[in-house]
C-alpha cells in the first residue's frame, strides 16, 4: 500500500504553494487533483511531463455547488478520494477601521467558508473510500492576535473549525489537521517588502519559509506516518510564535540584559 492516499484534491493549486504541494505529492505517485479559480493546466501538465498523474478542476472554493461539481467530476473518473488540502487563501493587510465590510466578507468567504463547503462535499466521497487525510492550510495569524481582523479572524475560525471536523470525521477514518505557517516566499507577500523585513527581523531561524518546506509537512499529514495525528495543529514558522517577541528584544539590546 502506498505511504500516500490517491487521489488528493488540493485547492488554491495553480501557484504558490498548492502548486509545490501538487508537485511533491505527483511525484510519491499520487494522482493530483489541482482545484483553483485560475488555470491549473499549465501545472497539470508540467506534472504529467515529468511523468506523474494531475487532473485541473475549476472551482470557486465559496460555492457550495462548485464543490459538488468537482467531487463529482472526482467520483466518476477516479472512484474515490484519499485527500483534501485546503490550500487557498487570501490575505489582506489591513487594520480595523480601514477594513471595509466587503473585504471582510470576501476573506472570511474564502479562507472560512471555502474550508468548511470543501469539507462537507468530500466527506461522503472520502467515507466511502475507507477514510484519509485532511488538511487546513491555516496560519499562525490563526494562534495569536493579529492586527489583520478578517485574516486573523478567518484563520482562527479554521484553527476551530478543524477540530471540529476531526471529532466529526474520525469514526469514518478521517482526519483532519491543520497547518500554520509563518512567513513564506509566494506571491501572498509580494509588495509588502517593509512588511517583511520587519517581520523577518523577530523570525529567529533568521528568514522565511520555502513552500517546499511547508510541502513537507503537508507531505507527512497526508501519510500514514501520522495516522494517529487529528485535530492537531502544526505550526512551521521558524519560530517565531514561540520566540519571536524576545528574540527581537535580544538582537536590539545587542544582548544587553541589564
Amino acid at each position: 500500500m502506498s505511504e500516500y492516499p490517491d487521489p488528493v484534491l488540493i485547492t488554491g493549486a495553480a501557484a504558490g504553494m498548492g502548486a509545490s504541494h501538487a508537485r511533491a505529492l505527483a511525484a510519491h505517485g499520487t494522482h493530483v487533483c489541482l482545484a483553483d479559480i485560475a488555470d491549473a493546466t499549465p501545472v497539470v501538465r508540467e506534472i504529467e511531463a515529468a511523468g506523474g498523474s494531475a487532473s485541473a478542476h475549476e472551482l470557486d472554493v465559496t460555492d457550495p455547488a462548485a464543490w459538488a461539481r468537482v467531487v463529482g467530476e472526482i467520483r466518476e473518473s477516479r472512484g474515490r478520494l484519499g485527500g483534501l488540502v485546503n490550500n487557498a487563501g487570501i490575505s489582506r493587510r489591513l487594520e480595523f477601521l480601514d477594513t471595509t465590510d466587503e473585504i471582510w466578507e470576501k476573506v472570511l468567504r474564502i479562507n472560512l467558508f471555502g474550508p468548511f463547503h470543501g469539507m462537507k462535499a468530500v466527506a461522503g466521497l472520502m467515507r466511502d473510500s475507507g477514510g484519509g487525510s485532511i488538511i487546513n492550510i491555516s496560519s499562525i495569524s490563526g494562534q495569536i492576535g493579529y492586527f489583520s481582523p478578517a485574516y486573523s479572524a478567518s484563520k482562527w475560525g479554521l484553527t476551530g473549525l478543524s477540530k471540529s471536523a476531526a471529532g466529526n470525521f474520525a469514526k469514518w477514518g478521517i482526519r483532519v489537521n491543520s497547518v500554520h505557517p509563518g512567513l513564506v516566499e509566494t506571491t501572498l507577500l509580494a509588495g509588502a517588502d517593509s512588511f517583511v523585513s520587519s517581520a523577518v527581523a523577530s523570525i529567529p531561524a533568521g528568514r522565511m519559509a520555502k513552500p517546499a518546506e511547508i510541502t513537507e509537512v503537508v507531505l507527512f499529514l497526508l501519510s500514514h506516518r501520522s495516522g494517529y495525528m487529528t485535530g492537531s495543529e502544526v505550526t512551521v514558522d521558524g519560530g517565531l510564535v514561540s520566540n519571536g517577541l524576545y528574540h527581537r528584544i535580544l538582537a536590539e539590546t545587542g544582548g544587553d540584559l541589564t
